[in-house]
C-alpha cells in the first residue's frame, strides 16, 4: 500500500468544532464550528481508503465590544481542544463526482477571566465531549482539466456533547436561575451546517475559499434559537518539495437574530434576546506551514483576528442604558496531524501467457 498524504491534504472535509466562552450560559456569541477551519483544506479528495487526522488548538482571546465598557478590556478567554476524526473514501462517484464522509469527535475544555466570573453564576472553568460533527455526504467535481475543483456538502452536528452546570441571570430588578446546564461544553440542540468549497490546485498551488453555514434547532432544554451563522475560510499556498507554505484568513459572522418565544423559554431568559448579541463579526489574517514526512504529514496555521464588532444586546427596550454586546477577539494555534489508516491493495496483475 503506498499512502498518499499530500493527496488527503486537498481533501475538505478535515472539520472539527468551535465553541466561544463569550457568556457561559445560553445566547451570546456562540458557534458549533471553529472559525478558519477549513484553512489548508480544498475542494479535492483523496485516493480510496480511511484517514485519520488529529487536530489540537488554543484560542487566547479577550472580550471585546461595547460590554467592555462594563467589563473592561483584560477579560481573558482560553479554549484548548482536541479532535479525533476520521475520513472515508470508498472510491465512488455520483452525478459525475467523488464521494467522500466524516467524522469527527472533539473534546476541550474553556476558561473564563475574570472580572466576567465575579458576576453571581458564572462559571470560570468547563470542559467534557463537544457536540460529534458528521458530514454524511460531501461530493467534489473536477471542472475539466484547468486544476480547478469545486465541493459540496452537509456537516451534522449531533447533540450528544456534555450538559453541566447551574446558571443564574442577574439582571438589575430581573433574576432568574436555572439548573438546566447552560454552562455547557456541548450544546443541546441540532447543528446543519452546508458547506462548499472552491479550489484552485495547480503548479503547487492551494487556492482555496470555503463557504459554510450553521442553521440550528431550538435548544431541547430551553427553546432559545442562536441565529444563523456565516463563515468564510481562505487558504493561498504554495508547495516547494516537502514544506507548504502561505498566507491564510477567516471572517464568520451572525446574519439573523436569536428567537426565544415568549411563554416557553422567556421563565429562563428575563430578558429574552435583548441581552445577547444579535450581530457580531470576526476577521483574521495569518499564516499556514505544514511538512510532509511522508506516511503522515503535519501542518500548523495561526491567526489573529484584527477586526471585530457586536452590537444587538442593548438594553434600552427595559429603560437601561447598558450595551452587554461582546464577542471574543485574539489569536488561534491549530495543528493538524493527518495520515491514512488503510488502502485497498492494488489487484494482482495476471500474469502474461505465450503459447
Amino acid at each position: 500500500m503506498k499512502s498518499n498524504i499530500k493527496a488527503l491534504l486537498a481533501a475538505a472535509g478535515v472539520a472539527a468544532f468551535a465553541f466561544s466562552p463569550a457568556d457561559a450560559f445560553e445566547g451570546g456569541v456562540q458557534f458549533q464550528q471553529k472559525p478558519g477551519i477549513f484553512i489548508g483544506a480544498s475542494a479535492g479528495v483523496p485516493p480510496p481508503g480511511i484517514y485519520m487526522f488529529d487536530q489540537v488548538w488554543t484560542t487566547q482571546q479577550n472580550v471585546a465590544g461595547p460590554v467592555t465598557s462594563v467589563l473592561g478590556n483584560k477579560n481573558g478567554l482560553q479554549t484548548a481542544v482536541d479532535v479525533q476524526g476520521f475520513l472515508f473514501v470508498p472510491g465512488w462517484t455520483f452525478l459525475g463526482a467523488t464521494y467522500d464522509a466524516v467524522i469527527a469527535q472533539p473534546f476541550g475544555m474553556v476558561s473564563v477571566g475574570k472580572p466576567q466570573t465575579l458576576i453571581p453564576g458564572q462559571i470560570d472553568m468547563f470542559s467534557g465531549v463537544h457536540n460529534t460533527y458528521i458530514a454524511p455526504v460531501e461530493l467534489s467535481w473536477k471542472l475539466g482539466t484547468s486544476g480547478f475543483l469545486v465541493k459540496a456538502g452537509l456537516g451534522i452536528f449531533v447533540p450528544d456533547g456534555t450538559v453541566q452546570g447551574v446558571t443564574a441571570l442577574n439582571v438589575p430588578g430581573v433574576t432568574g436561575l436555572s439548573s438546566n446546564g447552560f454552562a455547557n461544553f456541548g450544546n443541546k440542540y441540532w447543528t446543519f451546517q452546508p458547506e462548499v468549497i472552491f479550489s484552485y490546485l495547480g503548479g503547487g498551488y492551494n487556492l482555496s475559499a470555503a463557504l459554510y453555514g450553521e442553521f440550528n434547532t431550538a435548544n431541547q432544554q430551553d427553546h432559545y434559537t442562536q441565529g444563523n451563522i456565516f463563515h468564510a475560510d481562505f487558504t493561498a499556498t504554495k508547495t516547494f518539495g516537502k514544506w507548504t507554505l502561505g498566507p491564510v484568513a477567516y471572517y464568520v459572522a451572525q446574519v439573523s437574530n436569536d428567537s426565544c418565544p415568549v411563554g416557553v423559554c422567556t421563565a429562563l431568559h428575563p430578558l429574552g434576546i435583548v441581552g445577547n448579541p444579535q450581530r457580531y463579526q470576526l476577521f483574521a489574517v495569518g499564516g499556514l506551514v505544514e511538512y510532509n514526512f511522508g506516511p503522515a504529514s503535519l501542518s500548523v496555521w495561526a491567526t489573529q483576528e484584527v477586526f471585530s464588532s457586536a452590537s444587538g444586546a442593548s438594553l434600552a427596550s427595559i429603560g437601561s442604558p447598558v450595551d452587554l454586546s461582546g464577542t471574543p477577539k485574539g489569536a488561534t494555534v491549530l495543528a493538524t496531524l493527518s495520515y491514512r489508516l488503510w488502502a485497498p491493495e492494488e489487484p494482482a496483475k495476471a500474469p502474461m501467457l505465450h503459447k
